[in-house]
């Protein structure tokens, strides 16, 4: 019996295959910096592929060990492979470039091409550091420095980092080191390369955030030093009238100061994905006539403010203070860049079809049937999210104006950051974090033309119910 298991194991390690060979080197190199799952395939595929006959493999201990840890119960690594769903390493969204023992490029992809404006016949064949001359943001040639040949055999590569081309180009690279053993030789050196577009996209957009939130702060912090420093200095020369008009002014700019430091942080919150909401029942009629009244105190007509509540609202529950930051940017965004009459409308939705509750039950009131024609022909897409179990009614608010309205080239914009639909001051932060705040609800916002011509938000929240009450 044993002596047969082992005639048998031997017949299977003498019938090893390159196929086999080629799920080894991909088990010995399981991963290359920068391309995640895919490395594993494209080592595969490069055996093939780029031309590297693989001079170090053969069937030694390692194959042996390889192929007696699988046994026949797992197929080959390689019947995963690039090769056999089709895809060659030029369809690798990343560069690619891989040399063998002696140094010379044996695979250079389609990507690695674009970045680094390199065609791969004036590349493939010729030693690496010739073909890629790569030095550091200091001038240092960074063969020199790696030395992935002759230096040290403990390493199995080099983090991702920027390098330099002739002529300035930037590419990101990363190294991968293959070794036949723990501190062998390098038998094969895999390159990863990435464009620097997106990082420069990144820098270019914090960049921009510093700037606006410098420039943001400038002209309030101005504000309050000069008056407080007037105060201070001819308090005895003010009548009290003058002093009370000084401090409400400072108490303003002490408040955009604040706003401001609030939306950076809710920016912080959304684009890491911790944006907390701590639910609780909102009356959101009241939030609306409160904000309504804010903007009439600070000195807008009445009558410039129409609210159409409708009958039957769900229960709402939500982040009050998220909620407050919503109407009151959605609100001042009407004021600010609008004209003419500003129209908040609340009425229930069936999350389900996003229409109104009211209209699908034929109960639309006067303002509902009046307008319901004007709102669905400049309909907005705004179908809620696909709520499951007993709580699939919602709120929508619309919040529209009667303004020269939103370009339609620049509808996709609206809610991305620093967009301004004109030059009347604001950071174009506000609809970026709307948009957030609603979403990290479960809801959405679109943006349309509103039946007068003016823009139109409308967003939606489901009911929110906690779910003890489910």
């Amino acid at each position: 019996m044993f002596g047969k298991d082992s005639a048998n194991a031997g017949a299977r390690r003498g019938a090893i295959t390159p196929v086999r060979r080629s799920a080894q080197r991909v088990s010995q190199a399981a991963s290359v910096p920068g391309t995640s799952g895919a490395a594993v395939h494209m080592r595969t595929h490069e055996t093939y592929s780029c031309g590297d006959s693989d001079p170090g493999a053969s069937a030694d201990g390692d194959t042996e060990e390889h192929e007696s840890a699988g046994g026949d119960q797992h197929p080959p690594a390689a019947a995963f492979g690039l090769a056999q769903q089709g895809i060659t390493e030029d369809d690798l969204p990343d560069g690619l470039v891989i040399a063998d023992q002696d140094g010379r490029v044996t695979c250079f992809n389609a990507a690695a091409s674009k970045i680094t404006g390199l065609a791969p016949n004036d590349v493939l064949g010729r030693p690496i550091a010739e073909a890629l001359p790569l030095e550091d943001m200091e001038g240092r040639r960074w063969w020199s420095c790696a030395d992935p040949y002759g230096g040290l055999r403990i390493r199995a590569g080099h983090p991702e980092r920027n390098l330099l081309l002739p002529g300035g180009r930037e590419v990101l690279v990363s190294a991968r080191y293959v070794r036949t053993h723990p501190q062998g030789p390098v038998r094969r050196l895999v390159l990863a390369l990435r464009g620097t577009e997106a990082r420069r996209r990144t820098e270019r957009s914090h960049a921009e955030l510093i700037a606006t939130v410098a420039h943001e702060l400038r002209s309030p912090l101005t504000s309050v030093k000069g008056f407080t420093a007037t105060l201070l200095a001819k308090w005895e020369r003010f009548t009290d009238d003058q002093k009370r008009l000084m401090l409400e002014t400072v108490d303003a700019d002490a408040n955009r100061v604040t706003r401001l430091i609030t939306e950076l942080l809710d920016i912080s919150r959304i684009d890491a994905g911790r944006l907390e909401v701590r639910r609780q029942k909102v009356d959101i009629v009241s939030a609306v006539h409160r904000h309504v009244e804010g903007h009439i105190a600070a000195g807008q007509r009445r009558e410039r403010f129409e609210i159409r509540v409708h009958d039957h609202l769900p229960d709402l529950w939500a982040d009050p203070d998220k909620i407050d930051q919503i109407l009151a940017n959605l609100l001042e965004n009407a004021v600010r860049h609008g004209e003419g009459r500003v129209t908040i409308e609340v009425e229930p939705v069936d999350l389900r079809g996003g229409g109104s509750t009211e209209a699908r039950h034929g109960q639309a009131s006067p303002v509902e049937a009046r307008h319901s024609e004007a709102r669905h022909s400049e309909a907005l897409p705004t179908e809620g999210p696909h709520t499951e179990g007993p709580h699939t009614e919602g709120t929508a608010v619309t919040v529209s104006d009667e303004g020269p309205g939103i370009p339609e080239e620049s509808m996709s914009r609206v809610f991305t950051r620093f967009w301004r639909g004109s030059k009347r001051g604001g950071t174009g932060l506000g609809l970026y974090i709307v948009k957030g705040l609603i979403e990290a609800h479960g809801g959405d916002v679109a943006v349309g033309r509103a039946p007068a011509g003016g823009a139109q938000f409308r967003f939606t929240l489901p009911v929110g119910a906690p779910a003890f009450m489910a």
